[in-house]
């Protein structure tokens, strides 16, 4: 077995060239920078196959218990097969909808196997640098995929761009094959094969997850890395609306919505790299209340200029969830963290996917400005109400739910 990076003690910063130095994380951290491009890829994609099929605006965005080794291998050729699907077969667009959703199902299951080799495997505050060297990864390789969507569908059409997807995804699942260890659940904190039946295991699961939600402090730290990014989405699901209301040159709409994950990127590198461990949780609200307040200032309807400084501050502002991660995983009990990060992936894809399905009902009376103006209130509200039990002025004291 390759030895763990060396820990990161008290608040001791770590540094990216330490982190990078477990060679097990290069490897999820490739693959799943990878696999996010791939991703962004066959969402553009499909979003392009489904509004020339229906001319439909509204259709076109809605587009710990096996080894982590094959479960995470699984996920990347379940995607694979997915984007292979939709290229090969002329199906109704609501099977290929259904194909989408159940691929969505999916991937918390495997994305939380991910999360928690991430914790075993880096300690300290080098854990809390490789989860932002994962949403940089994200947010590089989502604005990587939106360009590269736009190529390949360019050149080689739709159909072929989306069996590009599932050759990228196909390459990840055949690297962490090849090079992830082999680890058995009972190594990998879980539980191991056998130990219970299937019944069982499905009461084991929900019983899990009831514990962990009824535990104050893994509930309330659940909720404060769900309820600002699910804001924050919703008010990204109307920027096409906004832009295209407010009469802005056409391609500007792509300019703005690569602002937020832009302003993700560059929180996550600076707020990682040069800020201390205490000092990170000590920002958690006010970083929680910008991602929320220059959304505010959308009621005034602003231009396109103003518009793009505005969603680079709140995407900066979701930095935030760097300041959570240590007292996050401190919280967790040993045997349920491969259930809690799955349950805390399924969580907030849910509520992202709720967030601009309520605000784009709210732009209907309160207008697209007014309607991300909402949003930008609620994430207001909930920096209030984190001031409640995570005071700014001081370092949060870390105990077990």
């Amino acid at each position: 077995m390759i030895p763990a990076t060396e820990p990161v003690q008290g608040n001791d910063r770590a540094t990216y060239r330490q982190v990078l130095a477990e060679p097990r994380f290069r490897l999820l951290f490739a693959t799943r920078a990878i696999a996010i491009t791939a991703g962004s890829l066959r969402i553009t994609t499909y979003s392009v196959l489904v509004f020339a099929v229906t001319g439909s605006a509204l259709l076109s965005a809605l587009a710990d218990r096996l080894p982590p080794r094959a479960l995470i291998t699984g996920g990347y050729a379940l995607e694979c097969a997915a984007a292979l699907l939709l290229a090969l077969v002329r199906m109704p667009i609501a099977a290929s909808l259904g194909v989408m959703a159940l691929v969505a199902l999916a991937t918390p299951v495997y994305g939380g196997a991910s999360s928690r080799l991430v914790a075993q495997w880096l300690k300290g505050d080098a854990y809390v640098l490789g989860r932002s060297l994962n949403n940089i990864a994200s947010s590089g390789a989502q604005l990587f995929g939106l360009a590269l969507g736009g190529a390949v569908v360019a050149a080689l059409g739709p159909h072929r761009a989306l069996a590009v997807s599932a050759a990228l995804y196909l390459g990840c699942a055949l690297a962490l094959r090849i090079r992830l260890p082999r680890l058995q659940p009972g190594e990998f904190g879980g539980t191991p094969d056998g130990a219970r039946g299937g019944g069982a295991a499905v009461r084991a699961s929900l019983h899990g997850a009831g514990r962990l939600l009824r535990g104050h402090t893994v509930g309330r730290l659940m909720l404060a890395q769900w309820l600002p990014p699910a804001f924050v989405t919703g008010a990204e699901g109307l920027i096409v609306a906004y832009a295209g209301g407010h009469g802005f040159a056409p391609g500007w709409y792509a300019v703005l919505m690569g602002c937020l994950p832009l302003g993700m990127l560059a929180g996550d590198l600076l707020i990682g790299r040069l800020l201390r461990p205490p000092t990170r949780e000590r920002l958690v609200v006010p970083l929680t209340a910008l991602t929320g307040l220059p959304l505010l200032l959308f009621a005034a309807e602003p231009g396109v200029g103003v518009s793009s400084c505005l969603l680079l501050l709140s995407g900066l502002g979701l930095a935030y969830g760097l300041g959570l991660q240590r007292p996050f995983m401190n919280a967790l009990p040993p045997d349920g963290q491969g259930q809690a990060f799955g349950l805390l992936g399924s969580g907030s894809m849910t509520l992202q996917g709720v967030g601009p399905a309520c605000f784009g009902a709210m732009a209907a009376g309160a207008g697209t400005g007014g309607a991300m103006a909402l949003a930008g209130g609620a994430a207001l509200l909930t920096a209030g109400w984190m001031l409640t039990w995570h005071p700014p002025h001081s370092p949060r004291k870390e105990h077990a739910a």
